[in-house]
């Protein structure tokens, strides 16, 4: 990815302020400081990025940087040099670099005129960039430098410094309410202001919906259509177009188009759902792949398994997966119709277009188109609840 270059400082000012991380790997919303300056930075056009950070930092500060952008580390020590080569390597119409020395946030001028926060004057600088190769030397001070030929970072926002933790707290909500503006530019329809969280990493397409409750976290990617809410929390997850959350958690998952999710569902990591596919109230899904069309409807855990298209599941559906020393997994093939209340004790087999009788434990395969039922046969005591009755009577 090309576009403009810029040059980020993550301070550890861990001794000062008295925290665990430094300012700038600060959270808001769940998102460190940081990854909020760079998702801002990239809307602007950046597109290389030169962090200098304390070795002990670089890890967590790598991962507020997308893949898509080019990304140089450095500590303090080999700071110079390796600056000269990133900006030796950039474009030759890339003339100015955005120089960040601490933590910051752009905010439009009109929102911040409403927060309750006195600004702080701007550390993001623009400095020319050949000037700047050619000021780098071992007597080089960066400093010194941003005070001499350094101009303040101007655009259609403002730019703020932060300078403690109580000053993070305090633009958090209009950078929120800032970030809300931003999708609702790109045709997302949001209910309540208030109480809708996204972080700035989190894309969202135009027509879809997020009701009072949502919260959207990590990398997640929303298509077109869709409603999200309320009460939705979605982390790291891709959602296709014209779904459906409803009430409910997802992590590190995927889920198709057309495709209803909840209430009250809980998809766990390295699930992935088809389209058209039906995930009704207290279902669970862990490190499972569910075809196209199939539907569950309610009350069932689906774990460690692999099922085909346009199954059907019946209330209370266990797929047994740990015998507490392995997991297995379960296979259930294309139209395999699983009866009510039905145990599939792994590794197992359904096969194509089979059923399962309600009530049945299944500890064997089942054949294609076959009906495997496994349980007690039905006994009648005639009149023993009678007898039982004249008892307790006495």
């Amino acid at each position: 990815m090309g576009g403009t270059s810029a040059v980020i400082f993550v301070p550890d000012d861990t001794n000062k302020t008295g925290y665990g991380r430094p300012l700038m790997l600060s959270r808001i919303m769940g998102s460190p400081l940081l990854s909020w300056l760079v998702s801002a930075l990239i809307a602007r056009g950046a597109g290389r990025f030169f962090l200098v950070c304390h070795e002990r930092w670089a890890g967590e500060a790598r991962a507020c940087f997308p893949a898509s952008v080019d990304l140089m580390v450095a500590g303090s020590d080999d700071a110079g040099d390796l600056l000269h080569v990133f900006l030796s390597t950039a474009e030759d119409d890339d003339r100015e670099t955005v120089v960040v020395t601490g933590p910051a946030v752009f905010i439009s001028t009109r929102l911040a005129a409403q927060a309750n926060v006195i600004p702080a004057p701007s550390c993001v600088y623009h400095v020319d960039r050949a000037a700047l190769m050619d000021a780098l030397d071992e007597k080089f001070s960066f400093l010194e430098f941003l005070r001499q030929r350094g101009k303040a970072y101007a655009d259609r926002d403002g730019v703020y410094s932060i300078r403690s933790g109580e000053e993070l707290a305090a633009w958090q909500p209009t950078l929120n309410l800032q970030h809300l503006h931003d999708l609702i530019r790109g045709g997302v329809e949001i209910w309540d202001y208030q109480n809708c969280y996204v972080d700035p990493t989190v894309r969202v397409g135009k027509g879809t919906v997020l009701m009072p409750g949502t919260i959207l976290r990590g990398g997640t990617v929303i298509g077109e259509n869709c409603v999200i809410g309320p009460n939705a929390l979605l982390e790291n997850t891709i959602i296709g177009d014209r779904t459906t959350v409803n009430s409910s958690q997802l992590y590190d998952a995927h889920v198709g188009s057309d495709t209803t999710v909840g209430p009250f569902a809980y998809i766990r990591p390295n699930s992935h759902i088809g389209d058209h596919v039906r995930l009704g109230d207290f279902v669970e899904v862990k490190n499972s792949t569910i075809g196209d069309g199939t539907k569950v409807s309610h009350l069932t855990y689906v774990g460690d398994s692999d099922v085909g298209r346009n199954v059907n599941f019946g209330c209370g559906t266990v797929t047994v997966n740990y015998d507490r020393a392995k997991k297995f997994r379960t296979i259930i093939e294309d139209d395999a119709f699983i009866g009510c209340n039905t145990n599939l004790v792994a590794p197992v087999t359904v096969g194509r277009g089979a059923y399962t009788g309600a009530g049945s434990t299944i500890t064997d395969n089942v054949p294609s188109g076959a009906l495997a039922v496994a349980r007690a046969r039905q006994t009648n005591k005639r009149e023993w609840a009678n007898r039982h009755k004249l008892k307790e009577s006495k």
